[in-house]
Parts: C-alpha cells; sequence; structure tokens
C-alpha cells in the first residue's frame, strides 16, 4: 500500500471524516445516550481491528462531525464515503475493497450493539453501502 506520506493531509481527514460518519448515520438512526455509547464502542472496536494500513488511515483523532440539517449532514457523510473511496482507488488501490468491508462491517456492529438492527438503521447502512459501490 501507499505510505501514509503520500496521503495530503486533507485526504487522510476525508478518509477518517468518511469512517466516523457511517457509523455515525446508523447511530444516530437509533437514538438514546445509552444506545449511543455502546455503538461506539463497537464500531471503535471494529475500525481498531482494521489492517495496519487501513488503521493508519485512520488514526488521528476524532474528525470534526459535519454540520448542518440531518439531510445535509447525510449528504456530506455519504459524499466524503465516496471520496475517499475514490482517493483509495488512486493511492492505494489494493486496499479499497478492505476499507467497504471494515465500513460496512463496523455499521452492522453498531446497528447490532444496542437491542438489534432496527428498520431506520438498516435503512442507514443500504444508504452507506450505496455510498462505498457495495451491492
Amino acid at each position: 500500500m501507499t505510505g501514509m506520506t503520500d496521503y495530503t493531509n486533507e485526504e487522510h481527514d476525508i478518509i477518517r471524516s468518511a469512517a466516523f460518519g457511517a457509523m455515525m448515520l446508523v447511530s444516530k438512526a437509533d437514538h438514546g445516550f445509552i444506545a449511543m455509547i455502546k455503538e461506539s464502542i463497537a464500531g471503535s472496536q471494529v475500525l481498531a481491528g482494521a489492517s495496519p494500513e487501513l488503521r493508519e488511515l485512520l488514526v488521528g483523532g476524532m474528525p470534526r462531525p459535519p454540520v448542518g440539517t440531518p439531510e445535509e449532514i447525510e449528504n456530506s457523510v455519504l459524499t466524503s464515503l465516496q471520496q475517499a473511496v475514490a482517493i483509495l482507488h488512486e493511492k492505494g488501490p489494493e486496499e479499497v475493497e478492505g476499507f467497504k468491508e471494515l465500513i460496512v462491517h463496523a455499521c452492522d456492529k453498531v446497528a447490532e450493539a444496542s437491542g438489534g438492527v432496527s428498520p431506520a438503521e438498516t435503512e442507514a447502512i443500504d444508504k452507506v453501502k450505496s455510498a462505498l459501490g457495495v451491492t
């Protein structure tokens, strides 16, 4: 894989924001403070188990969450997922499928973390998959 030095700070931020944003979309679909804590832990554990190359792209602290209306936030996250895949296609094509699988797995674990998967969480995961180009 391309080394971290081959990614700009902006690209690094887009990839990290995409990963955390995807989990946030799924978590927001299931309201509740305790649920949010369980879900963020579940998603973070998945990301921590990423390949060393992907893990290197995901470190650097919590990204700044998108702001705006719920629709604007959703659009921002889905756009960042598409951008992250495009960046990886260009600079680390051998990591594209691993990134997609990692994000979908993290979103699944977020949804499962608190009382099972709700229809709203399934809908959010489907949107994430679509943005990633996963069928």
